[in-house]
């Protein structure tokens, strides 16, 4: 099964599935605000800050939330052991994406993410709802460890022997410019394959063929050992869901390069290679 659905297959599905909103800016406004002035009916809001992450520190700017905070998410949006799930945001799957990782991370079964999110919503008829729906009352129990994670030694092992990407924009990995951490650069060895070129114009997911003919390009075949980061863990969930698109498995250094900078005696690499 895809990890993406479409607004079509959304609305055939005969088991309504839990809609999720996680609408979410790094700069801002606050991605309720923006669930208020309209979303999907019947979706619920879900915070990529405090539910989708822990507190920032030494993991990072976007560590991995606790199990509890998921199960109390998940709970209140009334999703079960076995109930579907559909999250989705307003911009390019970046938010959802996350949400879409961390949700299997803790055992969720059956999430994907609504393609092209609510823009593709609207582009097809569908209405938008101001309401806010009751909380529900799930029984999910969150349990981490359902996915393999990155940590920063061994994502310098895929750097060494197999391929890591970083999802940042080039004039991050280049160390040009950093607007949201102490130090600028990249792991060393590192490929820069932004998450921007995943996406159409429109916000929606290049075909499977074009996506992996991308990560081919980019060093990625059938026998490398495949990890992902970024900042903070974020836009590293939406290469994972572009690789998993295009059928290539991959890793996510979760803690990122916020993460891989609190410790001084890691090596940064500078410049486009």
């Amino acid at each position: 099964m895809s990890p993406l659905i479409t607004v079509d297959e959304l609305r055939s599905i005969a088991q309504r599935p839990v809609l999720i909103d996680v609408t979410w800016s790094l700069t801002g406004p606050p991605g309720r605000e923006a669930y208020d002035a309209g979303h999907l009916p019947g979706a619920h809001f879900v915070d990529l800050d405090t539910e989708l992450a822990g507190p920032p520190g030494s993991g990072g700017r976007h560590p991995l939330p606790a199990a509890t905070t998921v199960t109390a998410a998940l709970r209140r949006a009334g999703v079960g052991p076995s109930t579907p799930v559909v999250v989705y945001d307003a911009a390019d799957s970046t938010a959802s994406a996350r949400a879409w990782w961390i949700f299997r991370y803790f055992g969720v079964r059956d999430v994907r993410v609504l393609d092209g999110g609510l823009a593709a919503w609207q582009a097809a008829g569908g209405e938008v709802a101001t309401d806010v729906p009751p909380d529900g009352d799930g029984s999910f129990i969150a349990t981490a460890g359902h996915l393999p994670l990155l940590t920063a030694d061994s994502a310098a092992d895929v750097a060494a022997a197999g391929v890591l990407l970083d999802a940042r924009a080039p004039e991050r990995f280049a160390g040009e410019v950093e607007p949201m951490d102490p130090v600028a650069g990249h792991i060393p060895g590192a490929v820069n394959a932004p998450t921007t070129a995943n996406v159409d114009t429109s916000g929606r997911f290049l075909p499977a063929d074009e996506l992996r003919e991308r990560f081919e390009k980019l060093g990625v075949n059938g026998s490398s050992q495949v990890g992902v980061y970024c900042g903070s863990g974020v836009t590293a969930a939406h290469e994972a869901l572009a690789l998993e698109v295009s059928g290539i498995p991959a890793t996510v250094y979760v803690g990122s390069w916020s993460e891989w900078i609190t410790d001084p005696s890691r090596p940064v690499a500078t410049g486009k290679d």
